[in-house]
């Protein structure tokens, strides 16, 4: 039996993502309109660190995502930590974005977590096709599983 490779705790404690969700909100604000928001999408996008191919596998991948994403979960004195990845770069930011509102978080602070209202706050509500927003809301329920 083939045992999962998963990231090591120096992986997930090295996220360089910003854990404070009212800076990201403000950045958000600031931005004038969709294009701009975005821009910032994939610049978030770019600081998460690209998986390792050994670390794209089908058991990590969420399902309900179009595009491929890969979401991995480590429990270090009960706070949550994530690492993820996606092949589509606005994917890679909204993951970002998800990560930057649970990475770090105690299990009751991810499930109070609401999607729908953080990125209504973040001005994304509406401007994300369906298929964008099923997936999103799917990366969002495999974080509030994961941190139960």
């Amino acid at each position: 039996m083939s045992q999962q490779v998963k990231p090591t705790a120096e992986q997930f404690l090295a996220l360089p993502l910003t854990n404070d969700a009212q800076a990201t909100l403000s950045l958000f604000e600031q931005a004038g309109n969709w294009q701009e928001r975005y821009r910032q999408i994939m610049l978030l996008g770019k600081t998460l660190p690209r998986l390792d191919d050994d670390l794209r596998v089908d058991s990590a991948q969420v399902r309900g995502c179009e595009s491929n994403a890969w979401l991995y979960h480590c429990e270090i004195d009960g706070q949550h930590y994530f690492v993820a990845d996606s092949d589509a770069r606005i994917v890679k930011g909204l993951v970002a974005l998800l990560l930057i509102a649970c990475n770090g978080k105690s299990s009751a602070e991810i499930t109070a977590f609401d999607p729908d209202s953080y990125f209504g706050q973040l001005g994304l509500q509406g401007q994300l096709s369906p298929s964008r927003t099923n997936g999103l809301l799917a990366l969002a329920k495999a974080i509030k599983l994961a941190a139960q």
